[in-house]
């Protein structure tokens, strides 16, 4: 895998607090990277006001635009002692999730970074709109930042797939695995395994009073100890940091990370769009919102985003 050389932040406008930005930093100063502080903004008062010409429009739109660079010129002041590249871009939109997949796509960048937003009195994770649409339609690496620090030494957990062999899962475990070897050299981290199997289909031990449930759930569960081996000596990580727990991964992966205390989870995201994405959802987007953790979302081989021309 190509390292994280051009990361994109996505600027939060609604405060100064930025994660992100932060989290970017941390990252870049690991590897030399450059970074583009991106920031969205659309008000649809100023397209409504039809007492105005178009250029007098044009004109207050440009004034709203000059402040918020100047804002973010301030936001990225306290970095400047770190001897990073950060630039930064202000762009009048009224999809901001469109304006960030697009200025990556046409500008090459290897890491889209942007923080999740906390509900204070609930303590949980609110995902936005724009940050469901990233995580599916982002053709790169995707990192949801949260509070979570990433100390030296710390934990990254891999959710991969091992109960099919088929190419396209193989590719896609690897390339989550290349992300968490990469990020480990850089923070010293520990790199674990996590891989979810089913338990026995209830209507499968009913219908069948002889089905010995107990000897079905042992193999499974071998199957997929014996694959997630394989794909960790392939790898050489150690057989302690592989897990192969009974239950869907939505629950699995986030109930490991917390145990593990983890900084980071990667995992694959298929990117479903559409209805198909309304019918049978994506494990992404179940595990985010049940973490207490960065999440990095990697997009397998060939996807390419329908904001692409």
């Amino acid at each position: 895998m190509k390292d994280y050389n051009k990361i994109l932040v996505v600027i939060n406008p609604m405060t100064d607090h930025q994660p992100a930005l932060a989290r970017a930093v941390e990252l870049a100063s690991k590897s030399n990277a450059t970074i583009t502080a991106f920031l969205t903004i659309f008000d649809f008062s100023y397209e409504m006001t039809s007492i105005l010409s178009s250029q007098e429009r044009e004109a207050m739109r440009q004034g709203v635009i000059d402040q918020r660079e100047s804002w973010l010129a301030e936001a990225i002041t306290p970095y400047a002692q770190t001897g990073l590249n950060i630039d930064t871009k202000v762009v009048w939109h009224n999809r901001p999730f469109e304006s960030v997949i697009k200025f990556a796509i046409e500008q090459n960048y290897d890491l889209l970074v942007k923080s999740t937003h906390e509900h204070d009195k609930l303590k949980s994770i609110i995902f936005t709109p724009t940050d469901w649409h990233l995580l599916r339609k982002a053709p790169i690496p995707v990192l949801m930042v949260k509070e979570h620090d990433w100390p030296v030494a710390g934990k990254i957990l891999c959710a991969v797939n091992v109960a099919t062999e088929d190419e396209e899962h193989s590719t896609l475990n690897t390339k989550i695995i290349e992300n968490a070897l990469n990020l480990a050299a850089k923070f010293s981290a520990q790199i674990h395994l996590v891989n979810g199997y089913p338990g026995t289909p209830v209507n499968l031990a009913i219908e069948l009073p002889e089905f010995d449930a107990v000897s079905y759930n042992d193999t499974v569960r071998m199957q997929h100890e014996q694959r997630i081996q394989y794909l960790a000596n392939s790898f050489n990580i150690p057989l302690e940091n592989c897990h192969v727990e009974e239950g869907l991964p939505e629950d699995v992966i986030p109930e490991l990370s917390q145990q593990l205390d983890a900084e980071l989870v990667i995992l694959g995201t298929v990117g479903r769009t559409g209805f198909s994405a309304a019918l049978i959802g994506n494990t992404a987007e179940h595990v985010i919102d049940s973490i207490n953790c960065d999440l990095l979302a990697i997009k397998p081989d060939g996807y390419k985003s329908p904001l692409e021309d």
